[in-house]
């Protein structure tokens, strides 16, 4: 895990009333109106001015007001940092500092959590624990612990967190609107399952129980490890497992680790994601580098399992079915599918259904590719650019950007998300990997 955090200035409090939060949010939009203003100003005397410096001024503002309330607000930056191709750079680039390092809270007010959920300090249970915390992200921050010669990472959720979702949602609402150029019926579609995922994030003997439950099932999976976790020392806001040395993607891709060790890592991913999703029918859908360690000897640590989709089987099987060989050479079949996903409507104009089908089965060729092939190089950025050029087309299409009706089902969301952050990480490790997957074996009828 990442070194204690000191260069970082700590935060003292958080906005906890929802007055308090709705009035940082209006403070952000303030800010958000004046970047427009310098913007326009900037092109009346320089014509033709890009928006590159307008994107740096709001990324920079909205960041730090989402990191001040942290929270839902800041997992909504974390998700959108992940999701490259709908974002400027600048926001991208800032908001991935959601995923480990986002202010941390001041100790006095870890303290707190601590003497609330269990009525002890930390120092009366532990014999060490760090007045830092060593990451700071989204929902909690976690700190080091010692006991004898045993190391703890212990994460501690941020005071407030669950009783805000529901109206940091409603309020960061517009921000992603206006930022991803979505329409109103998409995100209020999938409002609900976002708002659900949250709050089981939260709740951290849900995540002490899952965590268990899914090491357990694919602790069999080579060059894999998990950490130990203890009850004793948790609680729905305090979170205890044993400490995994290593690095998070970024620092150790700047160790130069081999291609061999790098394949290994992103074949032990591919392994635990694919055995989740088709044995358990549950999968880890939070995949982004704060959340796995990696070592030198090519082992892949999962370390946050607060995000765990539940996959219902009629979706299961109209859903993978997308991933046949041959399911592309067959319109018929896949229009129907289309429409039980409720991607395409039967109240379509004949037009629309026909943009819409050319859209979706071009995404489902190039995100279904690597299932295609008996292995598959990640490491090539033509097929990653393909992506990126498709979904800047496919944001811009007039039939989904001005469609009054959602599009897709609320369950496809974290899966999708699940397979964007697991191809991206595979793409940094460069990895070529044997992409043999149970469901293959399955034959799916729809």
């Amino acid at each position: 895990m990442a070194k204690e955090n000191e260069e970082v200035e700590s935060q003292k409090s958080i906005p906890a009333s929802k007055v308090q939060r709705a009035a940082r949010f209006m403070k952000t939009g303030v800010k958000v109106g004046r970047n427009y203003i310098k913007h326009y100003a900037r092109n009346a005397v320089n014509p033709g001015t890009g928006k590159d410096l307008l994107h740096e001024d709001n990324a920079r503002d909205i960041y730090d007001s989402l990191s001040e309330l942290k929270g839902s607000a800041l997992k909504i930056a974390q998700m959108m940092s992940m999701d490259k191709n709908l974002l400027p750079a600048a926001y991208s680039e800032k908001f991935q500092m959601a995923q480990y390092s986002a202010p941390p809270l001041s100790y006095p007010l870890v303290v707190r959590t601590f003497r609330k959920d269990v009525g002890k300090t930390p120092e009366e249970i532990f014999d060490t624990f760090t007045r830092n915390a060593v990451n700071a992200a989204s929902i909690g921050q976690v700190h080091q612990a010692t006991m004898g010669d045993k190391k703890f990472a212990v994460k501690v959720q941020y005071p407030g967190v669950a009783e805000s979702v529901t109206s940091d949602l409603k309020m960061v609402k517009p921000f992603a609107v206006n930022i991803l150029g979505l329409n109103d019926s998409d995100v209020n579609h999938y409002m609900d399952e976002v708002r659900n995922m949250l709050l089981a994030e939260t709740d951290y003997e849900l995540e002490l129980r899952r965590s268990r439950e899914i090491s357990a099932a694919t602790s069999h999976i080579p060059h894999l490890r998990f950490p130990s976790y203890y009850p004793e020392y948790s609680s729905r806001h305090i979170l205890t497992m044993d400490w995994l040395d290593g690095m998070h993607l970024d620092a150790f891709l700047k160790t130069n680790p081999s291609q061999e060790i790098c394949t290994q890592i992103g074949q032990a991913m591919w392994s635990f994601y694919d055995y989740q999703i088709h044995h358990m029918k549950s999968v880890h859908a939070d995949p982004h580098p704060g959340n796995f360690i990696l070592n030198d000897e090519g082992e892949l640590g999962i370390i946050d399992f607060g995000a765990v989709k539940e996959i219902p089987d009629e979706f299961y099987n109209k859903y993978f079915v997308l991933l046949g060989k041959d399911i592309t050479e067959d319109d018929e079949r896949l229009m129907k599918i289309f429409k039980g996903l409720n991607f395409i409507y039967e109240d379509d104009s004949q037009k629309d259904q026909e943009e819409i089908f050319t859209i979706l089965k071009t995404m489902v060729e190039l995100l279904g590719r690597p299932f295609r092939r008996d292995t598959f190089n990640f490491g090539d950025d033509s097929y990653f650019r393909e992506i990126y050029e498709f979904g800047e087309a496919s944001a811009k299409a007039k039939v989904l950007k001005e469609s009054k009706k959602p599009r897709g089902a609320r369950d496809g969301l974290y899966l999708n998300r699940t397979y964007f952050g697991l191809y991206s990480i595979l793409n940094q490790l460069k990895a070529n990997i044997d992409t043999k997957s149970y469901w293959q074996e399955n034959s799916f009828q729809i």
